[in-house]
């Protein structure tokens, strides 16, 4: 029996049922949809720009010859190599350890090596293997250690190392060290390696074993032999493996890295080299020494330092390097290197031009992949010490002061350093005559743009410079090195000063920057290195 109450419920339910819609039966009316209005984004607003670069023009009186516009365009696709924060550094002779000027007591060898950034200071040279001796004990200097008054042969001993630190310390900086492979002896640098990763720790990057063992064997050049003739790459590769086992024991940390030659045909045989440590492919590079070379290309004249020529034919030297490293999967350094090892002077010493050079082959090499570059430099007193190096102490002839001065080849790497690292991006460069182009990704977003102008000042008119940038700049600031002259001693001026460039947040906008404007246009007087950092 179905009570009355189901009854009810079952027809509540058919009152509800719909039927079928028929043909040509428009159904129920549909509700009006309602029209929201999409709120409008609003444009975005720039700040205004009131304080803009003043850049210096090109000399009085000079014959200004036109130079084809530059149109420089960078997109926002990665290279896939970096620029380090530690890229710039100076290479050292190994005796240069005892000198007591080099301490963090001397306000200016502070400011110099921070003017470079974070730089690594490589110990080494000819020194390592001929007049530098570590002893931990105090023991006195060999007999067999003889050096001359201008290169002299030194005992090196923790007190030295402690007084290196805390001047890396107060810089900012790190250290690579050497030891001597001319006088075997396996646990003497087992006993340098052990107090090195007690006393500067993660400050110390790298121990090399020797200096260019390439040149052992007598040679032309270096009239003391260390090996006999015939001494191979397996021969060192046997006596390395020794001195890195040994190393091992004591410092298992810190990175061996090698051969240090002037030879590509050593890399490989260190490469495949068997060893515990952590390994790094180091080489050294002169590209103007064409007194050993005897190719006039290789001359250090200032036509071969600003030929494009020179440009090209390091970084292919360098990419040849980098390739063997990044099939090991190792880093690569060139740990000493400089326009020419030619002794004394020449006609690109000390000069605007060196200058030029050393930010666009810093840069370049950093660009093929090149992490660490040390440019080889002396603690001797300016006049009369050797005038490649970027830095040299005044006074009289090894009667030093003291006080460090930067010579002209230092500004152009201080350029470099200041720019504190980032990944490259793919950049086309079109026209501009002697001029080349690098940008980087910052870690903040940014882009930083490096327009390097080899014109020569002398000569050539300001060049009009598009620049394309990948995003639309909200804020940008600029900083330049310039010159009078190819050949200008102690005339180089970084901001229209002689020193490191002011830091980011005092730097002006670029000439006529306009935020908001994907396309940038300026001029840019010859004889530069430009910095430009644009945030978006």
């Amino acid at each position: 029996m179905v009570s009355a109450g189901a009854t009810i419920v079952v027809l509540a339910v058919a009152a509800f049922v719909v039927p079928p819609l028929l043909a040509g039966d428009p159904g129920p009316a549909e509700a009006p949809v309602r029209q929201i209005a999409a709120t409008p984004t609003p444009a975005r607003t720039y700040a205004p720009v009131t304080n803009f670069y003043k850049q210096a023009g090109s000399p009085a009186g000079s014959p200004l010859q036109a130079v084809a516009p530059q149109t420089v365009t960078v997109t926002n696709d990665k290279v896939g190599t970096k620029l380090s924060p530690t890229q710039i550094g100076l290479s050292l002779e190994s005796t240069d350890l005892a000198d007591p000027m080099f301490s963090a007591d001397n306000g200016s060898v502070v400011g110099l090596l921070q003017g470079l950034g974070k730089p690594v200071l490589r110990f080494g040279g000819n020194s390592v293997d001929r007049r530098f001796f570590w002893t931990s004990t105090g023991e006195a200097l060999p007999a067999g250690y003889v050096g001359t008054k201008t290169l002299p042969a030194r005992a090196v001993g923790p007190d030295d190392f402690k007084r290196i630190n805390a001047l890396l310390e107060k810089a900012d900086a790190y250290i690579s060290l050497s030891v001597n492979l001319g006088d075997y002896n396996p646990a003497r640098a087992a006993d340098l390696a052990k107090y090195g990763a007690q006393i500067f720790g993660k400050r110390l990057v790298a121990i090399t074993l020797g200096n260019e063992p390439n040149g052992f064997a007598p040679n032309a050049v270096l009239a003391h032999a260390l090996r006999p003739n015939g001494y191979t790459a397996a021969d060192f590769g046997k006596e390395a493996t020794a001195y890195a086992d040994a190393m091992y024991k004591v410092a298992p940390n810190v990175p061996i890295s090698g051969p240090g030659t002037y030879a590509a045909d050593w890399a490989s045989a260190w490469i495949d080299l068997n060893i515990k440590q952590k390994k790094i492919l180091t080489f050294h590079n002169y590209p103007l020494t064409g007194c050993t070379t005897g190719l006039a290309a290789d001359n250090p004249t200032m036509a071969n330092l600003m030929a494009a020529n020179t440009h090209s034919r390091s970084i292919d030297y360098h990419a040849a390097f980098v390739k063997k490293g990044n099939a090991a999967n190792i880093p690569i350094w060139v740990d000493e290197t400089g326009i020419s090892a030619c002794l004394g002077s020449n006609e690109t010493t000390k000069t605007h031009a060196s200058a030029l050079w050393s930010a666009d082959y810093a840069l370049g090499s950093a660009q093929v992949g090149v992490s660490q570059l040390d440019f080889h430099s002396s603690l001797i007193t300016c006049k009369g010490g050797p005038p490649m190096s970027a830095v040299c102490f005044d006074g009289e002839y090894l009667q030093p002061t003291g006080e460090m001065e930067p010579r002209a080849n230092y500004f152009g790497l201080s350029m470099v350093g200041a720019i504190g690292g980032g990944d490259f991006l793919k950049l086309s460069n079109d026209g501009g005559g002697l001029a080349y182009s690098y940008a980087l990704q910052q870690a903040d977003g940014s882009t930083t743009v490096v327009l390097i102008n080899e014109n020569d000042p002398e000569k050539a008119a300001q060049t009009k410079v598009t620049l394309k940038l990948p995003n639309l700049p909200a804020t940008a600031t600029m900083t330049q090195m310039t010159g009078t002259s190819y050949s200008a001693q102690d005339g180089t001026q970084i901001d229209g000063q002689g020193g490191a460039p002011v830091s980011a947040d005092k730097r002006p906008a670029p000439m006529g920057f306009k935020p908001g404007q994907q396309t940038q246009s300026f001029p840019l007087t010859a004889g530069t290195v430009t910095i430009m950092n644009f945030k978006y």
